[in-house]
């Protein structure tokens, strides 16, 4: 059994896709990022990001195994599955390329973006202009890189991966973060395809009565956004 630490959000939906599309058996423990349950102990013992999601395979020769960052996470349940990576020198190295890729450039861009889209509206008037523009820029750069990987493609590597699962999440939100895909029709074509699968829509769907509906409160805002290094206590 697979302990799930999870909260839905983008980053979340990665491995909750991954355990649907394998069917490992896990169970939900919700980590509630707005009331501050990541910088609990016992989850920092587990990820000392204090960030989501988090995992703890409690089925491996070495005992419970705890594994943070979703790229680590999604090569553990592959190669536990036997699905969903390439077996393959080339094709294990193109993998691991692209999950890198989205690990250090589209996942932090289009996280940036969001909270500047969705946060930072409260700040007074021009205050964020620059930084708004600077990742939405980046955000259409990745989706420009992406879009040329997906040319003559379905899917980022020669069958649907993790390598897939990674950055789909932050492309089916590119509406909300105000990025038309119109210029884009790979990426179109290849988020629509991945979207049409039952487990991600599961995946997609765990944990939806959960998400936040309004905006955040004050004291989830100092929570989220004022984090430093003594968040993580000690």
């Amino acid at each position: 059994m697979i302990d799930f630490y999870y909260w839905p959000t983008p980053n979340g939906w990665k491995v909750s896709i991954m355990l649907e599309e394998t069917g490992l058996p896990y169970a939900l423990k919700p980590v509630d990022i707005g009331a501050g349950d990541q910088f609990k102990p016992d989850y920092l013992a587990i990820s000392p990001n204090a960030r989501m999601p988090a995992i703890v395979d409690n089925d491996t020769p070495d005992g419970p195994l705890p594994i943070f960052e979703s790229g680590a996470i999604l090569i553990h349940l592959a190669e536990k599955a036997g699905r969903f990576i390439p077996t393959s020198r080339v094709g294990r190295k193109q993998c691991l390329e692209w999950l890198f890729w989205q690990v250090g450039n589209l996942g932090p861009m289009a996280g940036q973006l969001s909270h500047f889209v969705n946060y930072a509206k409260s700040v007074q008037a021009g205050d964020h202009d620059y930084a708004h523009k600077r990742y939405a820029g980046e955000y259409n750069r990745c989706l420009g890189v992406l879009e040329q990987r997906l040319r003559g493609r379905d899917f980022i590597l020669d069958d649907y991966s993790i390598a897939d699962m990674i950055s789909w999440p932050w492309v089916l939100i590119a509406k909300p973060l105000g990025q038309s895909l119109e210029a884009f029709p790979h990426v179109s074509r290849w988020r629509d395809t991945i979207k049409s699968r039952p487990a991600v829509r599961r995946g997609v769907d765990l944990g939806k009565p959960m998400r936040r509906t309004g905006p955040h409160t004050e004291a989830a805002n100092k929570i989220l956004f004022g984090q430093s290094a003594r968040s993580l206590g000690g």
